[in-house]
């Protein structure tokens, strides 16, 4: 199909009709169902009920010809033969046609939604029952993968002639086109629907249809399969032995070592003691071994714990229809099925995906309970869910049983903040209602209030938790990936090394026992050691951030990791419990001439003591009269026209604040509940909690809140205010505001209260040359602002809109854009009544610690679940965003075409922080991930907003993948998991949210500025002092091996051992190898400069402590001091009358040990203690080795001064020229910390 370039008029407006599209095509959140034109019942939309034929109306002809309108904008602006389109006449045939146009369309729409299935926000499909059309032969691959989608919304149109005449005649077995159109559009968007065929005949994609309690059990309970069951381990018993081991050997030295080891076995490949090279093998794999095993055996524990606690579940009555406690079954977690009924009471986590079908609150009224969700979403806010109106109605629980009901909920998917179902009763015309989230409890969510009656829904891997979860897997850090590139160049330099010494002998007779043998021989280069003492390096490591007093509560949960906090190039953190303490408090009150801040809040308080009128009478006279003087002082002074500042004598402002408070304490869903003695607000938002606590900080207490009735009181008055709630309008992130619609019930005034975002509140206020300054100026301060409004309704305005709006409210197709309308005609002309600035608490010392952060060179990305507004709130006040830098937001964009043109211009910019939303980082993530990872990872800082933990981990691979640094992630809720796992380094917080993300974690720490001594100090030394140490211990192979070569070259290619194997495990052991080690308490600089100049990070970012040039270095001094050292012991001793082998070995011996210890001491550049005594120690463990190898060593010999001159010549013309270049290097071209000590 040729597809040219579009109209700019349709090609410009697709995204816009798209995003319309995706808000229009949904029935609402709780649309009624009622009966159609020929009688049928509401449940038509049902699975399988009321299947009749309407003919389209007028307007449900308009209805649909928007509908394929917004196809056509969608699809590119393409007619239904495939060609641009400059009119609406195709739309218009297609609706009005007959069955000419159905196969161009069938074809047209299959392919178009196969090419441009890219725009799909992920839903999974849906198919219904006996709804699949079998492809012909001549249909296309897309066609016959796309059929199953377009099949409801093209078969009705076969019956041509009733369209066309208008005809009311019902065909049989049809149903009506409108009923298809919404069929498709109450769950989908186009979007989506183009998506829809694509894998609709999975039954995982299927819609789910789940009998209430079951279905008929058959019996007094059913058999349980455990489908419920939570794993969490890497490993079973089976398998955990050898995919551990196939997890180490894939590290090229582990092999490596098991090829020398084995080698030992044949005695003709034999050069030494079979343990010296098994003992250190064996000690690595043990260590191993236990470390998986301890961590396989906590998950297990962690499991079993979940896995068997039980809940209540309901069971059929035995008859007298009021159930007791025999009609309850005790079942463990594990064994909870689909349809089963749950009672969950407070604090109690949910075990399974449910939906709610009964709430008894605390407080003992509404159909509403709370939740914490801080395990799913990491916000710390209680969400408010409601029951299903008609279960929440029946009498007793075991009513449920006797309802016969059905509920249809969409296919398993990640997305956790949207869901769409219905409840069906099929005995009762085909009932249904409307099921959205609020409906619904996600597993691992916790009950915060009341107890709940449930349905399970989603069980195991189909919840919504396990499908955003990662599977565990094992990390192998930057570090370890560096010494096995090493360690395959160490190998490569063997092999030329033996395959060298066996040319130069000849390749006659047993040459390949030779070659084999100079290659055991010379394996030293790989030294088993090196795995060794960098095990033991990591556990000092730990040991050291654990006790460091400047990171309290520090725990290192894997050791493994202490180097790679030395190379962070990115840092991706979550917001609420990680940067802020998700604690609100109130910071000012704008009203336009008068700002009032938390300094001159006694001046509101004396405005909120007359708030509601005169005192009452029960209260003293003295009293009254008081309160009766202000009052009129306040009045009299109001009825001047002046305005002066708040801090000066009452004025015109009390009406100001008087209609601020009121709006305030009714523009809320805050819920005070008592509670073992004690008052607590709970609200799915915390700054409504801190204005709530802001009204009773100057004496307006909110008494109740209910889903009908709203009462303040004024404490200095002991009177109360009752307003009527008629109407509310909840917050939502596509509307940015909410609204309520009150009724004073004294003197029956009806306002209407609105507020929300400034960019919204800004349209449907009169207009003023304030609003838009000052919360520019709010904003500016980190604030969080909140812009309120409000409208007197006289009588009739207001039975205007409330008949328009249960016309709306009852209006099946298209029902949430109707409400958004008629809602739309009480914001019209509103009064600006004030602006409010609430401060996220940030975390201590989280500014000053993202300030250095971005000085040692990491980006510092923010990955969030909250809303975008509080999102970028906390970075301007965080200073995760300068006062120098820009921000471009790249929000609510579903369209690649949109986005890739917002994802380009971002792209031109420069220093310019970069701010997306869920929606969008989807849309980028599936069809521009390169390119978005490209252009963000170059901005100074990003945040998502709306971020599942599917995405936050899917932006750490595409980070970890594309941008070559290393990624750590910190956060503290379950959310974080995965983003924490699939980091370099995992980072957790324990907190409110719990363990999950701590336990989860490579480190554990207490708060987010403890961020800074562990990245810049103990991140820094840890690298640098492995690194040092990795490169000495491959020194001291590397050399021993090139003596090896030179004493097998001069003594006729002979493939034996230059020296005894008891040396020669002395050498890697006490000889040597606690000079070596005390290189991991060494430090370079102190804390203080780390800490005072975090610049010197980034020379860490480059990785140049271990890198190929250090490396070469290394190899360059060991050739050379390895071939000194051999060949002038040869030299001294040649004429000498003492000359043997074993002398040979002692000279050259020894000066090799003094070589390692001077070299390790030129190396020190902080001594200690412990330093001082690891080289005395090695040197007296080598004179008693003289004194008790009398088979080793000729003590005749060494103890003489000839002898002591011979080893001091060879040592000195092995290190002076080393250290001497040493010190030209450090002179001339000195690191960046020698600068600063």
């Amino acid at each position: 199909m040729m597809v040219s370039s579009g109209a700019p008029g349709d090609a410009r407006h697709a995204p816009a009709e798209a995003d319309a599209m995706r808000r229009d095509s949904a029935l609402g959140d709780r649309p009624e169902y009622t009966r159609g034109h020929a009688g049928q019942a509401a449940g038509e939309f049902g699975y399988g009920y009321g299947y009749g034929y309407t003919s389209p109306s007028a307007p449900e002809l308009a209805n649909t010809e928007n509908l394929l309108h917004n196809y056509y904008n969608v699809f590119g602006g393409r007619n239904i033969s495939g060609e641009r389109s400059t009119g609406q006449s195709s739309l218009h045939r297609i609706v009005h046609g007959g069955s000419s146009t159905v196969h161009e369309m069938r074809s047209t729409l299959a392919l178009d939604a196969a090419t441009d299935a890219s725009y799909s926000r992920g839903t999974s499909p849906r198919v219904y029952k006996n709804q699949l059309h079998s492809p012909s032969s001549h249909d296309s691959g897309d066609e016959s993968r796309h059929w199953a989608t377009y099949k409801d919304l093209m078969e009705p149109m076969n019956a041509s002639s009733s369209y066309r005449s208008g005809s009311n005649s019902p065909a049989s077995g049809m149903i009506s086109w409108r009923t298809r159109m919404m069929r498709l559009g109450s769950n989908l968007s186009l979007p989506q629907l183009a998506r829809r065929g694509r894998d609709a005949t999975d039954p995982k994609n299927q819609e789910k249809v789940i009998a209430l309690g079951g279905g008929d059990l058959g019996g007094r309970s059913r058999k349980r399969s455990g489908s419920n069951a939570i794993n969490n381990r890497k490993h079973n018993v089976v398998t955990f032995l050898p995919l551990v081991l196939l997890e180490q050997f894939r590290m090229f030295y582990n092999l490596f070592f098991l090829f020398i080891a084995l080698s030992q076995l044949i005695p003709a490949l034999r050069i030494g003691l079979l343990s010296t090279y098994l003992a250190p093998l064996l000690f690595v794999l043990c260590v191993t071994l236990t470390k998986e095993a301890v961590d396989e055996y906590k998950r297990w524990v962690r499991d079993r714990e979940v896995n068997n606690y039980e809940y209540d579940v309901l069971l059929p009555s035995r008859g007298n229809g009021l159930g007791d406690d025999r009609d309850r079954e005790r079942v463990p977690s594990r064994n909870l099925s689909e349809g089963d009924i749950i009672v969950i009471n407070i604090n109690e986590r949910v075990p399974a995906d449910v939906l709610l079908l009964r709430a008894f609150p605390s407080d003992g009224s509404g159909d509403g309970l709370f939740i914490r969700t801080d395990q799913l979403d990491g916000e710390t806010d209680w969400k408010l869910r409601r029951a299903v109106q008609y279960t929440q109605k029946l009498d007793s629980d075991t009513a449920l049983f006797q309802a016969q009901a059905e509920v249809t909920a969409e296919a398993p998917r990640r997305e956790i903040y949207d869901f769409m179902g219905k409840f069906i009763l099929p005995e009762r015309d085909g009932y249904a209602e409307a099921l959205s989230l609020e409906n619904t409890l996600w597993a691992n969510t916790v009950l915060a209030s009341g107890h709940a009656v449930a349905m399970v829904m989603y069980v195991g891997r189909e919840t919504r938790t396990m499908m955003n979860a990662s599977s565990p897997r094992t990390k192998v850090g930057l570090f370890e990936h560096e010494l096995n590139f090493l360690s395959k160049v160490l190998f490569v330099a063997l092999a030329l090394f033996a395959l060298t010494l066996t040319a130069l002998r000849g390749w006659y007779g047993d040459w390949w026992l030779y070659l084999f043998r100079y290659m055991l021989l010379l394996s030293y280069i790989i030294p088993i050691s090196l795995r060794v003492n960098l095990d033991m390096a990591k556990l000092v490591y730990a040991y050291m951030i654990e006790h460091d007093d400047k990171i309290p509560g520090c725990v290192v949960r894997s050791t493994d990791f202490p180097e790679e906090l030395g190379r962070v190039g990115f840092l991706l953190s979550d917001k609420t419990g990680t940067l802020t303490q998700n604690q609100m408090a109130f910071k000012k009150l704008h009203l336009g001439a008068v700002l009032f801040t938390r300094d001159n809040i006694s001046d509101i308080q004396r405005h909120a003591e007359l708030i509601f009128g005169a005192r009452s009478p029960n209260a003293s006279s003295k009293g009254t009269e008081k309160v009766f003087a202000q009052e009129q002082e306040i009045r009299a002074a109001a009825s001047t026209p002046k305005v002066v500042s708040a801090k000066g004598n009452p004025s015109r402002v009390f009406n100001a604040v008087q209609e601020a408070l009121v709006a305030i304490g009714v523009t809320h869903n805050v819920t005070p509940v008592e509670e073992n003695g004690s008052r607590e607000l709970q609200a799915a938002s915390p700054d409504e909690v801190a204005l709530i606590q802001f009204l009773e900080t100057v004496g307006i207490e909110l008494v109740s809140r209910t889903a009908t009735t709203v009462q303040l009181a004024a404490v200095a008055q002991d009177r109360t205010r009752t307003l009527n709630v008629l109407y509310e309008f909840p917050f939502t992130s596509d509307a940015k505001r909410m609204g309520i619609v009150v009724q004073d019930a004294e003197s029956g005034t009806i306002t209407f209260y609105c507020k929300g975002a400034d960019s919204v509140m800004d349209r449907i206020v009169k207009y003023n040359d304030w609003l838009e300054e000052e919360c520019g100026n709010l904003a500016r301060e980190g604030l969080r602002t909140l812009v309120f409004a409000k409208r007197t309704l006289s009588q009739d305005e207001f039975d205007v809109f409330a008949q328009r709006w249960e016309q709306a409210r009852l209006q099946t197709f298209n029902r949430k854009q109707a409400l958004a309308d008629v809602q739309r005609t009480l914001e019209r002309d509103m009064q600006l009544i004030c602006i409010t600035g609430v401060e996220d608490k940030l975390q201590p010392n989280v500014r000053s610690t993202l300030e250095k952060l971005r000085h040692a060179g990491l980006r510092i990305w923010m990955l969030t679940g909250d809303k975008v507004e509080t999102a970028t709130c906390v970075a301007i006040s965080s200073c995760l965003v300068e006062r120098t830098q820009s921000m471009y937001s790249i929000v609510g964009v579903t369209n690649r075409l949109q986005v890739s043109t917002q994802l380009a211009e971002f792209q031109r910019m420069h220093n310019s922080v970069l701010i997306v939303d869920g929606v969008s980082l989807q849309t980028l993530l599936d069809h521009f991930p390169s390119e978005f990872v490209a252009a963000a990872s170059q901005a100074p800082a990003a945040v998502a907003s709306r971020c599942s933990p599917v995405q936050k981990a899917a932006i750490v691979n595409l980070l970890k993948k594309h941008s070559g640094l290393q990624v750590a992630a910190i956060g503290d809720g379950g959310n974080d998991v995965n983003m924490i796992q699939e980091a370099n380094v995992g980072i957790g917080i324990p907190g409110k949210e719990g363990m999950q993300a701590s336990l989860a974690a490579d480190f554990s720490i207490t708060s987010f500025g403890h961020l800074t001594p562990l990245l810049l100090w103990h991140g820094r030394n840890s690298y640098k002092r492995s690194a040092r140490l990795a490169l000495f211990v491959m020194h001291r192979g590397l050399i021993i091996a090139i003596i090896q070569m030179v004493y097998s070259a001069i003594f006729f290619y002979a493939a034996v051992a230059v020296y005894h194997s008891w040396i020669m495990v002395g050498y890697a052991t006490i000889f040597t190898m606690f000079p070596i080690f005390s290189l991991v308490i060494d430090e370079d600089v102190s804390f203080v400069i780390a800490d005072t100049y975090p610049e010197l990070y980034r020379e860490l970012q480059k990785g140049r402590s271990l890198n190929l040039r250090q490396f070469l270095i290394m190899v360059f001094k060991s050739v050379y001091q390895g071939t000194v050292i051999m060949v002038f012991s040869v030299y001294i001793l040649r004429d000498d009358t003492y000359f043997s082998l074993m002398n040979l070995s002692t000279v050259s011996f020894s000066a090799l040990i003094f070589t390692e210890l001077l070299m390790i001491a030129f190396e020190i550049n902080s001594w200690k203690l412990l330093m001082i005594v690891a080289e005395v120690f090695s040197m007296v463990a080598y004179l008693l080795a003289i004194l008790v190898l009398s088979d080793v060593f000729n003590k005749s010999v060494i103890f003489t001064w000839n002898f002591f001159g011979r080893v001091l010549v060879v040592t000195l013309v092995s290190c002076l020229p080393v250290t001497l270049g040493k010190f030209l290097r450090r002179k001339f071209s000195p690191p960046a910390y020698a600068k600063l000590t």
